[in-house]
């Protein structure tokens, strides 16, 4: 567990592996040891430890020929006595030093799987949506759980394990040829013959180990889809159970025979090392019984040093075993690096166009923030008044499809606008782009006069409050829920934003009251009382601009009449995005965007647009008629 210079590992695979370099040249080791740096002192103290622990482990069969040589031919029970303490008190002592040096091994190397843990989470918390409705949630789970576990083993125990055998076998070494030198070369000799199978079974480990780790996606994906609440309740109203257990089963089927296919790659070499171990001190034991025989050597060197094998075969094979291991092991830490590699958001406007001009700027954020914060950071946002501008904007989620063409429009500040048209015409879009959720790819969206890109993610997104159309609630109480826009806000606070969203009644009105676990992302409550909920919610964040996206779809007409009456006078003095469903609820708006094919096809207030009888008039009579005979059908 050095926190300098190449790992052990690296050059155990470069003195007998010359493959293996090929192997770890993908994941940049100084990124690896960069999660040690600040354990040094911990690790030095473990260094220590096991320096110690490996001259006491000489002790035991120096004392046994000092028995089988000295005390018990001169009949010296003193001597006896003395060597078998010596043998006790060694094993005692090493004993208490490994119990110290495995609480300091625990204490590194869980603190290094908790900052990878933390580095990874903090990372994906900065990317943006678009990576997210690209990537399957059981991948990016598979990834933060389970290969951080993978390599949980190679943190906490392989490193230690490599230092540990290395210094055994160093002692070991030294101490055979001052016993005698030729036993010594003939055991120096087998080593060789367990370092051969290295290089083939340590390339195969870490294809198969690629392969396994994708059905693992595979598998934590489906497994992700099927049992959650929504998926569940899919799979069961289309009664495709059948379907999806023979899906599962394939996949899991696929995962088995790789798996399977591993572990006879590990068999087949630990077999190969066991041979090894065993043929090892069968030869030692011939050329010294000839020694003996011949006058060369005492019984009790040779007793002594065929113990001493075990201090140097057993770290042998096992740091052979090992290096395999951290091959495998470098195919997880290349997922994890992948995942940190990706351009988080927040990477400012002025970072991309020097980029884009070939300056010498990295691609990485986190890398040029030394060198550049002010591209990285951007400007904080302050005493805003909501003025929003879009410039020509233009953006589109895939190259074939754009959903933004050259859109153009400015809203006063304090103004509410509403955006109305058909599904797909890009109105949830443009409300995206002004907290920048996504990026346009062309032209600008400005929040008073100020571009999004060049401004800080934070300073500019806690000045905005967004209600959507699907509410998100966490598995914890209404009142957690509810502070999770302000941690300080009071209770006479939380009870007044739900109030104004008429949902206090009804939470007084529960056993717990506002201590009521709402469950599975709130599947415990209705349709309507989670989405009057998401709306106390950013009341309570008391925003400067607020976006409403058919924020108030789930409700009955009473609920939606009580909280269209209660935004009014919140929405007075904020600029207000509303996109609404239901024209009757944006008829009092400032200005309205009527957006088809990813344009703005016009705008102006309610009247204005049904005396120009275009496309707004149109929605509006159709939903009238529409309303009209549902009301009609009804009586």
């Amino acid at each position: 567990m050095l926190g300098g210079g190449p790992p052990v590992h690296l050059m155990w695979s470069n003195m007998f592996s010359p493959d293996r370099p090929k192997v770890t040249k993908r994941v940049d080791l100084r990124r690896i040891l960069a999660f040690f740096r600040p354990y040094l002192w911990q690790q030095a103290l473990v260094l220590i430890c096991i320096f110690v622990v490996s001259l006491i482990g000489l002790a035991p069969p120096l004392f046994t020929k000092w028995l089988i040589d000295g005390a018990i031919p001169q009949h010296d029970m003193n001597g006896v006595w003395l060597a078998v303490g010596g043998m006790v008190a060694s094993a005692l002592v090493a004993g208490l030093i490994g119990v110290y040096q495995g609480y300091l091994n625990s204490l590194v190397g869980e603190g290094i799987m908790r900052d990878i843990r933390t580095s990874l989470v903090a990372h994906l918390h900065r990317m943006p949506l678009s990576f997210f409705t690209g990537t399957k949630t059981g991948e990016i789970m598979n990834r933060v759980s389970n290969d951080v576990d993978n390599i949980d083993n190679v943190v906490t125990g392989t490193l230690i394990t490599i230092v540990t055998n290395v210094f055994q076998m160093l002692t070991t070494v030294v101490t055979i040829f001052i016993l005698d030198w030729r036993l010594a070369l003939i055991a120096l000799a087998i080593i060789p013959l367990m370092i051969f199978p290295l290089s083939p079974v340590g390339r195969r480990m870490y294809d198969i180990r690629k392969q396994t780790r994708e059905k693992r996606d595979a598998i934590e994906s489906i497994t992700q889809e099927t049992l959650s609440i929504s998926g569940i309740t899919l799979i069961k109203s289309f009664v495709r159970e059948s379907f999806e257990r023979a899906r599962f089963y394939a996949v899991g089927t696929d995962l088995m025979k790789l798996e399977i296919r591993l572990a006879m790659v590990g068999r087949w070499f630990i077999a190969a090392i066991t041979a090894m171990v065993i043929i090892g001190p069968a030869v030692v034991w011939l050329a010294g019984g000839w020694l003996a025989i011949t006058g060369g050597v005492t019984v009790g060197t040779i007793v002594a040093f065929v113990a001493y094998l075990n201090r140097l075969y057993g770290p042998a094979s096992t740091l052979a075993g090992v290096q395999v291991q951290i091959v495998s092991a470098l195919a997880v830490f290349e997922r994890i690096f992948e995942y940190l590699d990706m351009e988080p958001e927040g990477v400012t406007h002025a970072l991309r166009q020097a980029q884009d001009d070939g300056a010498d700027a990295p691609r990485h954020p986190e890398s040029v923030a030394p060198r550049h914060p002010e591209l990285v950071e951007g400007a904080a946002l302050h005493d805003v008044r909501g003025e929003i501008v879009f410039d020509d904007v233009r953006f589109s989620y895939s190259p074939e499809r754009s959903a933004l063409d050259g859109v153009t429009f400015r809203i006063e500040p304090g103004q509410m606008a509403a955006f109305v048209g058909p599904s797909g015409a890009g109105k949830t879009t443009i409300t995206q782009l002004v907290p920048r959720f996504y990026d346009p790819q062309e032209g600008a969206v400005r929040v008073d006069g100020h571009d999004v890109r060049d401004l800080t993610l934070a300073s500019l997104r806690e000045h905005i409050g967004i209600v959507t159309q699907e509410t998100y609630l966490f598995h914890d109480t209404i009142a957690t829920n509810l502070r999770y826009a302000r941690p300080d806000a009071t209770d006479a606070e939380l009870f007044g934003a739900a109030r104004a969203a008429n949902i206090h009644e009804f939470v007084a009105s529960l056993p717990d009251g506002y201590e009521t676990v709402v469950g599975e992302r709130g599947h415990k409550l209705s349709g309507g009382e989670r989405q009057r909920l998401a709306i106390a919610r950013v009341l309570l964040k008391n925003p400067r601009i607020l976006v409403l996206d058919e924020a108030t779809s789930a409700l009955d007409s009473a609920n939606e009449a009580a909280i269209q009456a209660a935004l009014v006078p919140l929405m007075e003095g904020r600029t207000s995005l509303v996109i609404a469903h239901r024209l009757s609820t944006i008829l009092n708006a400032d200005v309205i965007f009527v957006v088809e094919a990813g344009r703005i096809a016009e705008h102006g207030t309610h009247a204005e647009l049904l005396a120009r009888d275009g496309a707004y008039a149109r929605l509006y009579w159709k939903q009238f008629r529409d309303r009209a005979a549902t009301e009609a059908v009804g009586t």
